[in-house]
């Protein structure tokens, strides 16, 4: 056997450079580039290793190790998990950063490759600098901290280590049914430890992606549900997107007569107006889909984990409703007391149809007429402007606090107005991101996708901070023929934009709208409507006569930060400064474009006979929050149990 001596680190990257993946006889490289921010724990190992052997690899530089992780997940997401890339990172603080990322991943199925520094594994210069001694297991470093969170760990302690570590992760990686992030753990010292490796180690390799084929005897249960249901009903779960079953969904959509809803993860799978496409289901869903999930009694979920957003707790669906679960992963499929078929989206859906052939589901009206009041409700919120006869619901407090952040905003917007107007604004063929606060909830009522695979939300992690490193990644994977937009709170600005610097350092063009309430506005929804007063949830300076945080709200210049970073920036407080921003950033290439909008609390959507079970306080001193016990019971009597 010929072998080869090189570093772990060395090893490492020269694997990375000759991993491919074929997919419906497709094949391409599969590890696109390694974002890092060199540090203690990697600069000199997998740092000098990259320099040395990289040939295809493209190499990025990070500016937050969150950031950077969350820039691969959004690429590998919006690359349909055929492609990824890498995260590296030193040592300690730099490590337990991509953490979060790491759960973001796993949370949504999206593969990432995470190669965080660890500690010495000799232990000879203990404890090093960003150690964490545990003095009852001298094993354990920050690294650990990923094992909840991962599909698959690994601590490489020995250099030749690495080939086994390499093929699991990459097994994990490639395996549709249940990938997610992986971590493989560098100990510093053993990234620059040699060894004599085969050289068919670095063999070009293909990791071949198939489709799992659904039995006849699961195909035909499924069917037999189907055809004895009276008002079934589809679910287009992000799994359609993955398994790239788009038009085998429509088809079967389109042959049966079965209309559907869409989760977060499944939005743009089918375009908007399809006559058939009930919109946004759930808690976040629209009053089409939810409308008609409530009289459904078979619900057929294609690629969907049924999250609590998506069955409003499991009060959404009748209770003697029946379930038919298409997905590759075993856990998915028996959710909601299911009929499994365990498959491939897309195979799976052709045999179904072919085995339903001459059925047709004849409730049309019901359908046209749900989608026809869902779009006079759309009308209204598109329109929706501050003045005369406008009135921020939920309460009086909330009106109040609207019209004294109008007088310190100098600012009369409506977020559902300035949604639907960028969405009228932009390109065919432009994607869109977000990930958290109210924005997901008005994005999967409202947004209207023109353009197939075009919405990229993390929702099932909600993870505050993804939006503009997702940009970054979802630009990496649609490269300069179209834009992306990222909808983004100014919460989850303040909390991470790192990778804004990045964009601009790499002349990427993201388009960053930043909607700013001067609040963490959906948690205040929550807190308001639970019966509770706002509390930390508003951008207010704090009242010195009062000492709360209820004196004037802080009007941050959202546009001057990014100004300062080198971007191109826009304040806007009126509609004509919106529509006159959007149409000159058009013709901006190379650089990120900031519209710092002023929209006003309490200006998004809300509800359509939706229910999210947030664990009220079962007693309390407050007549309101009884009241909200009272309807949390009230609902839950009503829920599927399991």
């Amino acid at each position: 056997m010929k072998t080869i001596r090189l570093t772990m680190a060395q090893a490492l990257v020269r694997f990375l450079e000759n991993q491919y993946v074929a997919y419906d006889d497709v094949e391409q490289p599969f590890v696109r580039g390694v974002f890092m921010l060199p540090g203690h724990g990697n600069v000199v190992g997998i740092g000098q290793a990259i320099l040395q052997e990289r040939k295809r690899l493209e190499v990025y530089q990070g500016k937050n190790e969150q950031g950077q992780a969350h820039v691969a997940v959004a690429f590998a997401k919006h690359m349909k998990r055929k492609q990824i890339m890498a995260a590296t990172s030193s040592v300690g603080p730099g490590a337990a950063n991509m953490v979060t990322a790491a759960a973001m991943a796993t949370a949504n199925n999206i593969p990432v490759l995470l190669l965080p520094g660890d500690v010495y594994a000799c232990r000879q210069p203990d404890p090093v600098l960003q150690q964490v001694e545990q003095p009852h297991d001298l094993s354990l470093s920050t690294n650990d901290a990923f094992r909840p969170v991962c599909r698959y760990w690994d601590r490489i302690v020995r250099p030749e280590q690495l080939m086994s570590a390499m093929m699991n992760a990459f097994r994990v990686l490639t395996d549709p049914a249940d990938t997610g992030a992986v971590c493989i753990a560098l100990p510093q010292d053993v990234e620059g430890e040699a060894y004599d490796y085969p050289e068919t180690f670095f063999n070009k390799r293909v990791w071949r992606i198939e489709r799992r084929p659904a039995t006849d005897i699961a195909i035909a249960k499924a069917a037999e549900i189907i055809r004895n249901a009276k008002k079934p009903m589809l679910i287009c779960g992000g799994g359609v997107r993955y398994s790239e079953a788009h038009d085998a969904f429509k088809a079967f959509a389109e042959a049966t007569g079965i209309p559907f809803g869409e989760t977060q993860a499944g939005k743009s799978a089918i375009v908007w107006n399809h006559p058939l496409n009930l919109g946004g289901l759930g808690v976040t869903g629209c009053s089409a889909a939810n409308d008609i999930a409530k009289e459904a009694d078979c619900i057929i979920g294609v690629g969907t984990r049924y999250t609590d957003f998506t069955t409003s707790s499991k009060w959404l669906f009748r209770e003697d409703a029946k379930f038919v679960n298409i997905n590759v992963s075993e856990f998915q499929s028996f959710k909601m007391e299911a009929h499994a078929v365990i498959a491939d989206a897309r195979e799976a859906l052709v045999k179904l149809q072919a085995a339903l052939e001459g059925y047709k589901y004849e409730n049309g009206a019901a359908v046209d007429a749900a989608i026809a009041k869902w779009n006079k409700e759309y009308d209204r919120l598109a329109g929706i402007t501050f003045g005369e006869g406008y009135v921020p619901e939920i309460n009086d407090a909330n009106a109040a606090s609207a019209f004294r952040f109008a007088e310190d905003m100098d600012a009369q917007l409506t977020q559902t107005r300035v949604l639907a107007t960028i969405n009228a604004k932009i390109e065919e063929g432009d994607s869109v991101i977000a990930a958290a606060g109210s924005l997901p909830g008005c994005m999967q009522r409202m947004w209207r996708a023109r353009s197939v695979d075009t919405y990229n939300m993390e929702y099932g992690y909600s993870t505050m901070g993804y939006e503009i490193s997702g940009a970054l990644g979802v630009k990496f994977a649609i490269g300069e023929d179209h834009d992306v937009y990222a909808m983004v709170g100014d919460g989850s600005f303040i909390m991470l934009h790192s990778e804004l610097v990045t964009a601009i350092q790499e002349h990427k063009k993201i388009n960053i709208c930043l909607f700013d309430n001067e609040s963490f506005g959906c948690i205040n929804n929550l807190q308001v409507g639970q019966g509770n007063e706002t509390l930390c949830t508003e951008l207010r300076y704090r009242n010195n006569e009062t000492g709360k945080l209820n004196g004037n709200f802080m009007n941050v210049d959202f546009a001057a930060i990014a100004r300062g970073y080198g971007a191109k920036a826009y304040s806007i407080r009126t509609y004509d400064e919106l529509i006159a921003a959007l149409d000159e950033a058009k013709t901006i290439k190379d650089c990120p474009v900031l519209f710092d909008i002023k929209v006003l609390p309490k200006s998004m959507t809300d509800g359509y006979g939706s229910w999210w079970r947030v664990g009220n306080p079962e007693v309390s001193e407050m007549e309101s929050n009884r009241k909200a016990y009272q309807n949390h019971l009230d609902h839950v009597k009503d829920a599927r149990k399991f």
